[in-house]
């Protein structure tokens, strides 16, 4: 069974996004919640539908580069 990491693969691409920047800075910048973001880089954040749609409008892009390999 081949193992997807979704999680781990959807943190790196925020936190590559956010680079240096603040986190409450960057969700803020994005309108997306703090909390959301801080969950997502954490693997803490079991992501929705909704939540992944979001995330693509913030930065402008496809599902498929949410969760570079």
């Amino acid at each position: 069974m081949q193992q997807y990491d979704l999680r781990k693969r959807l943190a790196k691409f925020m936190r590559f996004r956010r680079g240096d920047m603040a986190l409450r800075v960057f969700a803020k910048k994005h309108g997306l919640s703090f909390s959301s973001v801080s969950r997502i880089e954490k693997l803490e954040q079991n992501v929705t539908i909704d939540t992944l749609e979001e995330i693509c409008k913030a930065f402008r892009c496809d599902i498929d580069e949410l969760f570079p390999r």
